[in-house]
């Protein structure tokens, strides 16, 4: 009944090496899509582990479970796995591993719940700023331009999606500045950016003493601007972008020498005037296909048993 120990260890180093290794590396800054590509696969892989631990574990402890996980497999395959000669913390390790996948799922309910009340009063304070018409339908995509002497910009998701900007960044965005900041807007909504936010805030939410989902967390953060950036410099130029990036958040203080590491601003400025080499095709497609073979490996380690029994 060795698997599901080598499941939780190959599960923890995982968690422990592969963060350490996308610090280290140059290149998920040059292409943030495929570092969240990455970055989803090793978190998939660390709970695939977890899962599949507790599957096997939870088949060892009771017998009704080990019948519908092995309901199709011969007998060779059911005594490969030893699941017979295990002690009581087959069952402790189950119970263990399936409150985790459900304190989980709560968090990442939690965090739906939480974006929906606060989308739900941004809208409701939107109608109050900027109220609708009289027989004026909601309309996705629509722009709203809000009063304000701070200039700022934001998408707000929802059945109805909705571009808002203030009237002071209208004064600040100059010529195709306003473009390239609703195409950063855009290409959040279009890749759906807000549900790998709820997914990593509800892990590191759930487990602040796991360093992997905090790092996935604050990556998330981060990766999504980047690739927003790219999605509107590819259309506006990275000059464009930069140039508007500093006009929405030079009165911020993000710039000055007590800004938080957390805005990023500073960074993705200097990236988009000196941007980096990308990474050639091939080589895009290697760490792709490598990344996605990482979630695969649990799985290839839980079969081992049952396929060397089948010869």
């Amino acid at each position: 009944m060795m698997v599901p120990v080598a499941l939780l260890l190959l599960g923890a180093l995982t968690a422990v090496v592969a963060p350490r290794l996308l610090a280290r590396a140059d290149w998920p800054d040059r292409e943030p899509v495929v570092a969240l590509w990455v970055w989803q696969c090793v978190v998939a892989a660390v709970l695939l582990c977890c899962a599949l631990s507790m599957t096997l574990s939870a088949a060892a402890a009771w017998q009704a479970v080990r019948g519908h996980v092995f309901a199709p497999a011969p007998s060779a395959v059911v005594d490969a796995y030893g699941l017979g000669s295990t002690g009581p913390w087959a069952a402790a390790t189950a119970v263990a591993l399936a409150c985790g996948g459900l304190w989980s799922g709560a968090m990442l309910v939690r965090e739906v719940v939480r974006a929906g009340a606060r989308r739900r009063h941004r809208r409701a304070e939107l109608l109050v700023r900027a109220p609708m018409l009289p027989g004026e339908e909601p309309v996705g995509g629509r722009l709203v331009v809000l009063e304000g002497e701070r200039p700022g910009a934001w998408w707000l998701p929802g059945a109805a999606p909705q571009l808002v900007i203030t009237t002071a960044a209208l004064r600040r965005l100059k010529g195709r500045q306003l473009d390239a900041v609703l195409a950063h807007e855009q290409g959040h909504a279009r890749a759906r950016h807000h549900w790998l936010l709820y997914c990593s805030a509800a892990l590191a939410g759930g487990f602040p003493q796991v360093p992997v989902f905090a790092a996935f967390r604050e990556e998330m953060h981060r990766l999504v601007e980047l690739a927003a950036d790219d999605m509107a410099s590819r259309r506006f130029g990275r000059l464009t972008i930069a140039l508007a990036l500093v006009e929405l958040n030079e009165d911020r203080g993000v710039f000055g020498p007590g800004a938080t590491s957390q805005t990023h601003v500073p960074e993705r400025v200097h990236r988009l005037l000196t941007p980096p080499d990308r990474l050639t095709a091939l080589r895009r497609l290697k760490l792709t296909a490598a990344a996605a073979l990482v979630p695969v490996i649990p799985v290839l380690v839980t079969l081992v048993p049952g396929l060397r029994a089948l010869g």
